[in-house]
């Protein structure tokens, strides 16, 4: 799949960031279940060259949804802070434990997304902090849809343990941009804690629906 020219202008910006940890710039993708950031990080991942995403669907667990950060730090954050590779295990949602390890290189740019990607252990080995701009009850519908019944009683948990995680650590406060979904591609605007200006319009041209 080609990069998107929307967002190439973005890559170049964030590619030209001073490193944030260790070798390594550090993109956060943060927002709501069911926002979109998945979609958003692949895609800029693209026009970034193929840069790697780190998943934190792939660090959280049905018994710690949001209390990760330890394992993260240890795992990721202190082996690319010092310039190595970092070994980490993904979690199978399906299988309820941890899988094969994985090696994860001190690459240029890592985008980070999730909920949670702009916790405040997290902020201070983030380059940037995108917040994907998506109202909270639509993410949340988006993810109930995507899921079916079978995982009812799992998202009542999860939208109880959301809120209460952004209740004691939000991240769009902090956010530097926020990013707009559209029929027709991406538009980002200053974020919150960023002076106020011009909006930049990213269309990705195919109108595909975003998830």
């Amino acid at each position: 799949m080609e990069p998107h020219p929307s967002l190439e202008p973005l890559a170049r910006e964030l590619a030209a960031l001073p490193p944030s940890l260790g070798p390594v710039r550090v993109i956060g993708v943060d927002g709501h279940a069911g926002s979109g950031k998945s979609t958003f990080a692949g895609r800029l991942a693209e026009a970034l060259g193929g840069a790697p995403v780190l998943h934190l669907d792939d660090v959280a667990t049905h018994t710690k949804l949001f209390d990760w950060w330890d394992r993260l730090r240890t795992q990721v954050v202190e082996p690319l802070a010092a310039g190595r590779p970092a070994h980490w295990a993904p979690y199978d949602w399906e299988l309820r434990r941890f899988g094969p390890e994985r090696v994860l290189e001190p690459a240029p740019v890592l985008l980070v997304e999730g909920v949670g990607a702009g916790r405040r252990a997290l902020r201070p080995h983030l380059a940037r902090l995108l917040w994907m701009e998506t109202p909270r009850e639509t993410s949340w519908g988006r993810g109930r849809g995507r899921d079916g019944r079978e995982l009812s009683d799992f998202w009542d948990g999860w939208e109880r343990a959301e809120l209460a995680h952004f209740s004691d650590d939000p991240s769009r406060p902090f956010a530097d941009a926020l990013v707009h979904q559209s029929g027709t591609g991406y538009e980002w605007t200053s974020g919150v804690s960023a002076t106020p200006g011009t909006p930049s319009v990213l269309t990705d041209g195919d109108g595909l629906p975003q998830t």
